[in-house]
């Protein structure tokens, strides 16, 4: 059977047609998935004039990208390393919104955050929404917007509009590579990324092969999520693992008394068990609920991730506790992801040892929609440049695997 050819693909759907491939040239770059980090670094790398391909096997914000919460936070990450990369990203999302009119695109607002103690009744007690019993710590009434009206026992504010914020995470992806496309004349293909096809005799890069094709380019970024040590580039260096994260997205009756916060729960279930949902209203209407994460088996693609019943079922049971203005609610979607994860939780951004033209931004965790704009911004930066001045990337480097493993050295020499 002939190989299937790469196809565009609309950022805006998963449907695609039939074109050329994209013939080599000097300064190709083929950025390989397109999620946040693929979007945000096509996005940055042709901003400086590289001409770029992207190529996703799925759709556009497919994964991880497309069903998280889209919660982003100033200084959370302050005292860690991600601490100034987070800062970085936060400011761009800011002048994102502005350049591609986010708060009408993607949702993005600005957001007060709350941190919650919320305990379900015992079954047989009385009715735990307004109007009937225990409501709000004493302490902290003035907190809580009207519609959160469970059983909370107390409110802590833990975010401002001035530090924490919102996006919906597809639509901002989306809209980031469809300016990409329209602005700067990125290309978006369909395929698999198969290898990243290297001379083995200088160890550079030739190119990606996409459905046993050769696509020749001087850089290749892998941005594959969990999905990113299929390929022995990164196979032979670390692990990329995947953590399955449950989420619903629900429409109210009606929305108009639901305010811009995001609530971070510190749940336990009549049965006891400990939960740490999260409840994020959306500028659309719509309320996104998550917070049932677990180890699970990473399928061959994002498309094949299904939720487990039982997890969706909680997280309605959560939104219904917290809120009587959710209860009945529809169910618009109930969905599941895995969450990209390093060995050593700290997001690989930068080249692959001893490889060149070979570069790879994946392991991002729970904070991939945030750090997106500042990890292809600065990757970008290091490509074309040939270092990052504008923040050391020394804690993100892939080397670190290489230096700390004897064994991985091997692979590359």
């Amino acid at each position: 059977m002939d190989p299937t050819p790469p196809t565009p693909i609309d950022p805006s759907a998963s449907s695609s047609s039939s074109s050329s491939d994209p013939s080599p040239s000097p300064g190709h770059a083929i950025v390989c998935g397109a999620g946040v980090i693929g979007a945000c670094t096509a996005y940055f790398l042709a901003k400086k004039g590289v001409r770029v391909t992207v190529v996703e096997r799925c759709s556009v914000a497919c994964a991880a990208s497309g069903k998280a919460g889209g919660f982003l936070a100033l200084d959370w990450c302050d005292g860690s390393p991600l601490g100034k990369l987070a800062r970085a990203s936060f400011l761009m999302h800011q002048r994102l919104a502005a350049e591609l009119d986010g708060a009408h695109r993607y949702g993005y607002r600005p957001l007060d955050t709350l941190s919650l103690v919320v305990e379900e009744p015992r079954s047989g007690t009385d009715s735990h929404h307004a109007g009937g019993s225990e409501v709000v710590n004493a302490s902290t009434p003035s907190v809580l917007p009207s519609w959160t009206d469970g059983p909370v026992k107390g409110a802590t504010p833990i975010g401002n509009q001035t530090t924490t914020a919102q996006v919906h995470p597809a639509l901002f992806t989306q809209a980031v590579l469809s300016a990409a496309e329209a602005e700067f004349g990125v290309r978006v293909i369909r395929g698999e990324v198969e290898e990243l096809r290297l001379d083995p005799h200088r160890m550079k890069l030739l190119g990606v092969v996409v459905n046993k094709e050769l696509i020749p380019a001087e850089v290749a970024v892998v941005a594959l999520g969990p999905w990113s040590s299929n390929l022995s580039s990164i196979s032979d260096l670390t692990r990329i693992s995947g953590r399955k994260a449950h989420s619903i997205v629900v429409r109210p009756k009606s929305s108009q008394d639901l305010t811009p916060h995001a609530l971070l729960l510190r749940y336990k279930t009549r049965e006891g068990k400990q939960l740490a949902p999260e409840v994020y209203p959306r500028p659309t209407g719509e309320v996104y609920v998550s917070g049932m994460s677990e180890e699970a088996e990473l399928p061959a693609t994002a498309d094949q991730v299904k939720p487990r019943n039982e997890a969706v079922a909680m997280l309605r049971r959560v939104s219904e506790t917290v809120s009587s203005h959710l209860q009945g609610a529809e169910l618009e979607t109930a969905q599941a992801c895995f969450m990209p994860l390093s060995e050593d939780g700290r997001p690989l951004i930068g080249k692959l040892p001893n490889v060149e033209g070979a570069y790879v931004a994946t392991g991002h965790g729970y904070w991939g929609i945030l750090n997106g704009p500042a990890t292809g911004a600065f990757l970008s930066e290091l490509i074309v440049d040939g270092e990052c001045k504008t923040l050391d990337l020394k804690y993100f480097d892939p080397a670190r695997f290489f230096r700390n493993n004897a064994r991985r050295k091997d692979c590359f020499l």
